[in-house]
């Protein structure tokens, strides 16, 4: 063991990675061949098969999946103490960063941001995608760099987060809707015919269960998996949307918004990278314009799932 060649980690990095030789090969430079031999050399300094076949492709054994977070950050970790120190050059860097964020952070964050990144680092981009479900799977493997977005007690435990800001929950509807010429009780809410955001397309959600302990329920008329389209159908019809206010503050223009009336949590909404990304500058730079940006100072995280 004491002559295991430690190059092979990066190998096992890759292969777990990619689970297929030829596709591992490709990313290391080798042959097939080669790569088939340092997989064998793999599995005997391992005593595990590690990839084995299924079908037409390979799986990873239980083994393997147990090492594969351990080997990435170990190569992680390797390739960080032999890159040389330097300090980071906003002027000539360029990067593009990939942040994946919920309905309304780029509409209401999106151009400030925007406008920050290009003017301290001109050779920086950012690009967004839409985040519509909690995995971390992208953070880890890298094809993410940042997300915003609740923190819920599935999410997962290895991340770093850090709060961006507060947000209540309002109600809002068409421009003249009837609710608006009447006194907006908790009842007279409730009677109105709603929209249920949830992701995940349940059923009820945190509005439900504050509405129950006064003995009222809300008629959800149809159920959607995010704000523009809550609001799209809110500014259409006399369906009620509820919505957080500063997350659809932009999406929200040319409706009616109003104050809830009736006592509702409030949700913090968060910034979260992988730990790989701690160290390295640039990204502290980029987390450092998002918080400025969105601007708010972390506290407790409250899981928030349906609206």
């Amino acid at each position: 063991m004491s002559s295991l060649d430690l190059n092979l980690l990066t190998t096992l990095d890759v292969l777990l990675s990619e689970g297929s030789v030829a596709r591992a090969a490709e990313r290391l430079e080798l042959s097939p061949s080669a790569t088939s031999r340092a997989l064998a050399r793999l599995r005997k300094a391992t005593g595990d098969p590690l990839l084995v076949r299924a079908g037409r492709g390979l799986v990873p054994t239980p083994r393997a999946l147990e090492l594969r977070e351990r080997v990435g950050q170990l190569v992680e970790d390797a390739t960080a103490v032999l890159r040389p120190a330097e300090n980071l050059d906003l002027a000539h860097l360029v990067r593009t960063f990939t942040l994946r964020t919920s309905d309304g952070f780029v509409e209401n964050f999106g151009p400030a941001l925007i406008e920050r990144i290009a003017r301290e680092a001109p050779g920086a981009r950012l690009r967004f995608i839409q985040k519509l479900d909690k995995e971390s799977t992208q953070l880890r493997e890298g094809a993410v760099d940042l997300e915003t977005g609740v923190v819920e007690d599935t999410t997962s435990p290895e991340l770093r987060m850090q709060a961006l800001f507060r947000d209540r929950f309002i109600g809002v509807a068409r421009t003249g809707h009837p609710l608006g010429n009447r006194e907006i009780t908790p009842a007279a809410y409730a009677q109105c015919a709603h929209i249920l955001v949830s992701r995940r397309g349940l059923a009820r959600g945190l509005i439900d269960d504050t509405l129950a302990p006064l003995g009222l329920t809300r008629e959800i008329v149809t159920i959607v998996g995010g704000f523009s389209a809550a609001l799209a159908l809110a500014r259409a019809s006399d369906l009620i949307a509820t919505v957080p206010e500063r997350h659809t503050e932009n999406l929200r223009i040319g409706t009616w918004s109003f104050p809830l009336p009736f006592s509702a949590p409030e949700v913090l909404v968060s910034m979260l990278w992988h730990p790989r990304m701690d160290a390295d500058p640039a990204h502290r730079w980029l987390r450092n314009c998002v918080q400025t940006v969105s601007s708010s100072a972390a506290r407790e995280v409250r899981p928030v799932h349906a609206l």
